[in-house]
């Protein structure tokens, strides 16, 4: 399978969904609020984009300005239809998260929790549900040797299992697992999928790590483009086999392997449906866009007017057809690629999802020509 030969099907498919896509942006429903709680975090993880410590610079948002924010929205979204998500750093260091949780209940939102699974135990597992928890993110990144040197911790791994386990038995719950790939943990992606089945998880997800933040300095987490292509044959026979419902995370563009690795076609919704509000106050999209991203700040701009009036740079993205952009046949499915995969700075983008699988291709059918 060519990645860049799209069927005919599939590309009138693409062609609807690009319209979808079109009116998505002109309507830019918000539907999904991410609040980045603390930067501090008990884990060092090699790959954090954030740069996030135990001690951090920027101190924690007292609980109270970010739901002013929020009830400054009230009037734009339906809160029943409206999830927030705590993140961080590690949300669960925070000693108020119930509390938070329980005034957003009331406010009729659901809201959820992303955590590395250190703190997250039975005990406060039922503490955060009676505040109306409604969904966990929980991280696992290989096997035991290579999920503790991605975080930095020799007890992270077990940690993190002990809470994935903890999942499936949550009534209510809506949850999964999500999964960095990258050298060293890629040839255990089979041995991370059946342990996750053994232990009843039904929802897994996966991503790539992008170069930014503390990744740029770690070039073996980027995966080789034979081995970028092969994530992408290993998702699709997952998903095939119909054990575990595997998706690959809103990264790019993936050419001939749309819908056969993901429950959608790619659609980057940051800014369209998605906001975020970092630790110093920042309004962003989702937490990985910093920098020229950044529209505005609660502590002197209103909520609602910046997500009504700005986000232009997400909503417009004609500017990304630039570099290997430009002149790409795919452009207007892809649209430039992942926002978070454009530099802060300068817009450029990273690196191209459907250019690194044809690398793959490529490399691959060389391989197959020199032993013949």
């Amino acid at each position: 399978m060519k990645s860049n030969r799209i069927s005919l099907r599939k590309k009138i498919a693409l062609n609807l969904f690009k319209q979808y896509k079109d009116n998505e942006s002109k309507i830019h429903q918000l539907n999904y609020i991410l609040w980045e709680c603390t930067l501090r975090c008990n884990l060092k993880c090699i790959h954090c984009g954030s740069d996030c410590k135990k001690d951090a610079s920027v101190k924690d948002m007292p609980a109270k300005d970010f739901l002013r924010a929020i009830d400054e929205i009230s009037g734009i979204v339906n809160p029943n239809k409206t999830m927030i998500v705590l993140t961080g750093g590690e949300a669960l260091l925070r000693t108020d998260l119930e509390q938070t949780g329980a005034e957003l209940y009331k406010r009729g939102f659901p809201w959820g929790i992303v955590s590395n699974g250190m703190l997250l135990n039975k005990h406060r597992i039922e503490s955060l549900l009676d505040a109306g928890l409604r969904a966990i993110t929980v991280s696992l990144d290989g096997l035991e040797e290579s999920h503790n040197w991605l975080r930095g911790n020799s007890n992270s791994f077990s940690s993190a299992l002990n809470a994935v386990r903890l999942l499936p038995s949550i009534p209510g719950i809506v949850y999964d697992v999500v999964t960095c790939v990258n050298q060293r943990n890629f040839s255990e992606l089979n041995q991370i999928k059946e342990l996750l089945i053994k232990a009843g998880i039904g929802e897994w997800r996966i991503f790539t790590i992008f170069p930014t933040g503390r990744a740029k300095d770690h070039k073996e987490l980027q995966l080789n483009p034979v081995n970028f292509k092969g994530l992408f044959d290993f998702i699709s026979q997952t998903r095939k086999e119909g054990e575990i419902n595997l998706n690959y995370g809103c990264e790019g563009f993936l050419g001939n392997y749309e819908q056969k690795v993901r429950d959608n076609f790619f659609i980057c919704r940051a800014g369209i449906n998605i906001a975020s509000i970092l630790a110093d106050g920042s309004i962003s999209a989702c937490p990985n866009l910093r920098e020229n991203f950044i529209q505005g700040n609660i502590y002197k701009d209103n909520f609602r007017e910046i997500w009504e009036n700005r986000y232009s740079v997400f909503r417009d993205k004609s500017w990304t057809k630039t570099g290997i952009c430009a002149d790409c046949e795919h452009y207007k499915f892809c649209e430039g690629n992942g926002m978070h995969l454009r530099d802060e700075k300068t817009g450029q983008l990273l690196f191209c999802h459907l250019k690194r699988i044809e690398e793959g291709e490529k490399e691959l059918s060389r391989n197959i020509m020199l032993k013949q």
